[in-house]
């Protein structure tokens, strides 16, 4: 398995026109070989689509019951991996993916909540590039080690308010400054993001700047997701959240009628399946339970935004003053509302009655 892998890619190596995806099919085959042989048999490996250096890691990985195992960032041979993992790109990848291998085809790296937890080597570039020949296989039981670790990943099942909020904060993020910002730099006619974006200027809010729709419609799906997962039973995923958004909510339906059914970019695919994991895992009962304890009403979603946004946007949370009133309270100031609007609208009216 690991001699056909170095087979393949000191192969490719050997052709001058060689470029980093000229080398992801190996990394491919050799993943879900490996997974074959510890009897993970339904693993399925995902190649990603590459825009630009930005969007997501190269490959995600997912398990027989569809749900994600992580992802490999893989650079070209004789990479400087040290300088890679200051970068800014993996430094985001490893803030929002709990599971990630870094690889220059030879060296790989696992990160486990972004700390670096395991490293090995399986052959040395020079050999292939330099002597043209196929390395000798190095440190097999090392590498196995590592993988093991990085396909026996799972997320841990979420059970407060606050780890939910980060979770989602750091998932939101990434979906508007890495996938959707960067769909709106493209024009052609068949990006829906920005079709969404007009439909936003024109129907909900004149003037919309395009940085503001990227937190807005980032905002909308995570917090659309949520809503549908306090609905839902034990089974959630990104193609049954539009079954549990309400029919009177006529554009959230189309967003989600969008990213459930519709021709979603699969960059923007993968983050929202990863947030819909997230809600997967979460105890969306206890959740509940908790908000009812804590007498902040019977309805979550309105009470849970004041939590999230504080892990998303703290700044915003502050401008908008997003923070938690209590329905007594609530209540009596709409009450006391109610009942001014009905004494003014009679006091006003009252001499036309009296006529």
């Amino acid at each position: 398995m690991i001699n056909n892998y170095l087979k393949n890619i000191a192969k490719t190596t050997a052709h001058d026109d060689q470029r980093e995806e000229s080398y992801y099919q190996s990394v491919a085959n050799l993943m879900t070989e490996f997974a074959n042989s510890i009897n993970k048999k339904e693993i399925s490996v995902t190649i990603l689509p590459k825009k630009t250096e930005a969007g997501n890691p190269d490959f995600r990985i997912w398990d027989g019951d569809n749900k994600i195992v992580g992802y490999i960032e893989a650079k070209i041979p004789n990479t400087d991996l040290n300088r890679t993992e200051q970068s800014e790109q993996l430094q985001r990848y490893l803030s929002t993916f709990p599971n990630v291998i870094l690889t220059d085809f030879y060296e790989f790296r696992l990160y486990r909540n972004g700390e670096l937890i395991e490293r090995t080597s399986i052959g040395r570039p020079f050999v292939a590039q330099k002597l043209k020949t196929i390395p000798a296989v190095e440190n097999k039981k090392d590498f196995e080690h590592l993988l093991n670790r990085f396909f026996d990943f799972s997320l841990p099942k979420i059970f407060t308010a606050e780890s939910l909020a980060l979770e989602l904060a750091k998932r939101t993020k990434f979906l508007r400054d890495e996938i959707v910002s960067l769909e709106l730099k493209h024009n052609n006619k068949k990006n829906y993001i920005r079709g969404f974006y007009n439909a936003f200027k024109k129907y909900l809010i004149a003037g919309l700047k395009e940085d503001e729709f990227a937190d807005l419609y980032s905002q909308t799906i995570t917090y659309g997701m949520f809503a549908a997962r306090t609905r839902a039973g034990n089974s959630f995923d990104r193609e049954l959240a539009v079954k549990y958004i309400p029919q009177t909510i006529g554009i959230l339906r189309e967003v989600f009628e969008f990213i459930s059914f519709g021709k979603v970019p699969k960059q923007m695919e993968v983050i929202i399946d990863d947030i819909a994991e997230v809600l997967q895992v979460a105890d969306a009962s206890k959740l509940l339970n908790d908000f009812y304890k804590q007498g902040k009403g019977d309805d979550p979603i309105i009470h849970f935004y004041e939590t999230f946004l504080n892990k998303y946007d703290p700044d915003t949370r502050e401008k908008r003053g997003v923070y938690y009133t209590p329905e007594p309270v609530v209540q009596y100031i709409g009450n006391s509302i109610d009942k001014i609007l009905i004494n003014e609208t009679l006091r006003k009216f009252t001499p036309i009655v009296l006529l």
